[in-house]
């Protein structure tokens, strides 16, 4: 179809498909052990709860859960959201938060309202491999965040962005419990880079779709927290934070927000008229009847769950593992980053281990923006039980002692 190539724009040359969702396929095949995609256990899902929701909402209110809505969300879910985010110490109101379908529908507004082709983004290496996916088909440049050991000068990033034809527009990172390596940034590293994106006068993007996973540790206030003590007022902050209730209540609705100052807010809507209307807006109240009623229950219930998956996964890897194997011990989320002997390759380990295992993961250089970290891989403990945690991480140690002989 080269007649159809010469006719695409410009962008979609950045547009690749995602190692994740195509590991997802395998979920099919009874035999596979996947550690791959990022899945909460749907055994954990309010299932009765969103029934009676859905029966609520359609029995009492059905002309409105039906019909079109206002851009910005449904309104009662976004005061909601507001008493929410002040529980996370981020005093606003409903004019700093819009609702978008999904987090991932949230980073790809963003890119669309921050970035022109050419243009740099500072990001963690590695980061999300989604939010990579949304910025790309902006045509944006990728330079380096070191939020624990040091950024370079806001002059270096100018400079640098400037030499490759644009400017730095915006910093984006997973501040508690990363994907892909669960690692949490510490409140000095967060206040760094807070002031990092003052003195850049950029928008510093704040991935929170894991924050209400903490299994244990001290909270760590968040980088909108941090920036609205700084800055007094949510409207002078340079953080824009994206909250999804997928892995909390279910993703499967499809329901996320945006809080930040109102200025960038009134753009979103205006990119979200154009975009889709609106979220569905029977999605927003069964989300908004289940939240207010069940969110701390719920949360508190897929914490204990996510928290023994991880212990079994930790001392799997220490029992299995083979030396010269490195992994990451997060205090939440649903990732134990794991990294390999030099010189190994994890798509190359991934082909032999479901040629020889059966065992699934995300090799490691899909979450860098320059393709580096090949001797890196991503594990997912929130979906598989005690037993494939055990069966599988044992195939996988013996697999990589193999390989490294």
């Amino acid at each position: 179809m080269g007649e159809w190539d010469a006719l695409y724009a410009t962008r979609t040359k950045n547009m690749r498909a995602s190692e994740i969702r195509e590991l997802l396929k395998l979920l099919d095949q009874p035999d596979i052990i996947s550690f791959a995609g990022g899945i909460p256990d749907p055994a954990l899902f309010p299932k009765e709860a969103i029934r009676e929701a859905y029966e609520a909402v359609l029995s009492q209110n059905a002309d409105v859960a039906l019909q079109y809505s206002v851009s910005e969300g449904y309104r009662p879910l976004r005061e909601w959201l507001v008493q929410h985010m002040a529980s996370l110490g981020v005093p606003c109101t409903i004019d700093n938060i819009i609702i978008t379908t999904g987090s991932q529908q949230a980073l790809d507004y963003l890119g669309k309202l921050f970035i022109s082709p050419g243009d740099t983004v500072l990001t963690t290496w590695p980061t999300y491999l989604g939010a990579l996916q949304a910025f790309n088909a902006y045509e944006p440049r990728y330079d380096r965040l070191n939020p624990e050991q040091g950024n370079m000068t806001p002059a270096a990033y100018r400079d640098s962005a400037k030499a490759a034809g644009g400017d730095v527009k915006l910093a984006y990172l997973t501040a508690d419990f990363c994907n892909p390596t669960g690692e949490t940034v510490s409140r000095d590293g967060r206040i760094r880079l807070i002031e990092l994106a003052h003195e850049l006068d950029i928008p510093l993007i704040e991935d929170a779709a894991y924050q209400a996973l903490r299994f244990d540790g001290e909270p760590v206030p968040s980088m909108l927290a941090l920036d609205c003590e700084r800055e007094g007022h949510i409207d002078r902050t340079r953080v824009v934070y994206s909250g999804s209730f997928s892995k909390t209540l279910t993703p499967g609705l499809r329901v996320g927000w945006i809080c930040a100052a109102q200025p960038v807010i009134a753009k979103l809507v205006l990119i979200k008229q154009a975009a889709d209307l609106h979220s569905p807006t029977i999605n927003q109240m069964t989300i908004h009847h289940v939240a207010s009623r069940d969110f701390d229950k719920q949360v508190e219930k897929v914490r204990n769950s996510y928290r023994q998956r991880r212990d079994y996964m930790l001392d799997a890897l220490a029992r299995f593992m083979p030396p010269g194997v490195t992994w990451t011990k997060p205090e939440g989320g649903m990732f134990v980053w794991v990294t390999l002997p030099e010189g190994m390759d994890g798509a190359g380990l991934l082909a032999q281990a479901l040629q020889k295992v059966r065992v699934a993961f995300v090799p490691g250089f899909a979450f860098h923006a320059d393709g580096t970290g090949k001797n890196t891989i991503r594990l997912n403990f929130s979906l598989p039980n005690k037993e494939a945690i055990e069966t599988g991480i044992s195939r996988l140690g013996k697999l990589i002692a193999e390989e490294a002989a």
